[in-house]
């Protein structure tokens, strides 16, 4: 294939120096081109492709080379899942943080709240008689009533109810709530009735 190269190329520089008269010495000269051309072409079709031999040395050699890729990947992959975790552990700690101060803050307004409460109540509501009695119309025979509470105390049950249990902040109206407590307390908008119980009453939630 070489040879036929070299004779190529020499009868083109050959060519090359001669003076062409006419167009038949530039037709010659692409047709000769062409020949050579050919040839080469038709000389590397005719080679076979050298092939790696897959002997056990070049396995192990493309797996140890997959294997570094593929480790190198897996470590990649790790250092971001490593960022991300510690990224959420800093978020979590930081809103437990913030959380344990809205407790603090929310247990020291309770309390502040129940000591003024029970200042005010304490001068403007006395207690009711707990030994309240009544009598029945139709006879002398005196009935006694459950022990009553003061409104102090019933509104402590509700204060702790509406931060103990914030979802449900409902409580069953008992016989030691006065009436007139519960009365007082519904009319100025201090507490609520349950939309689907009456018997039931929370403390409206001022705070929020």
């Amino acid at each position: 294939m070489w040879k036929d190269m070299e004779e190529c190329q020499k009868k083109l520089s050959l060519v090359g120096t001669e003076t062409l008269t006419d167009s038949n010495a530039q037709l010659s000269l692409l047709i000769m081109q062409v020949k050579c051309l050919t040839a080469e072409l038709s000389q590397w079709q005719k080679e076979n492709p050298e092939i790696v031999p897959l002997n056990e040395e070049v396995l192990v050699t493309l797996g140890e080379e997959e294997f570094q890729k593929l480790r190198h990947d897996l470590e990649l992959v790790l250092s971001t899942l490593q960022s991300k975790n510690e990224k959420l552990k800093e978020d979590l700690e930081r809103i437990l943080d913030e959380l344990n101060t809205k407790m603090h803050d929310i247990k020291e307004y309770k309390e502040k709240l129940l000591i003024t409460l029970g200042e005010f109540l304490e001068d403007h509501f006395p207690l009711p008689d707990r030994n309240v009695k009544k009598k029945k119309k139709k006879t002398n025979i005196q009935e006694s009533t459950a022990q009553l509470i003061t409104l102090h105390e019933m509104l402590e049950i509700l204060l702790n109810r509406l931060f103990d249990v914030p979802h449900d902040p409902y409580v069953k109206i008992s016989d030691s709530f006065w009436p007139p407590y519960i009365e007082l307390l519904l009319r100025n908008g201090i507490a609520l009735r349950h939309p689907e119980d009456p018997t039931q009453i929370r403390l409206e939630a001022f705070h929020q």
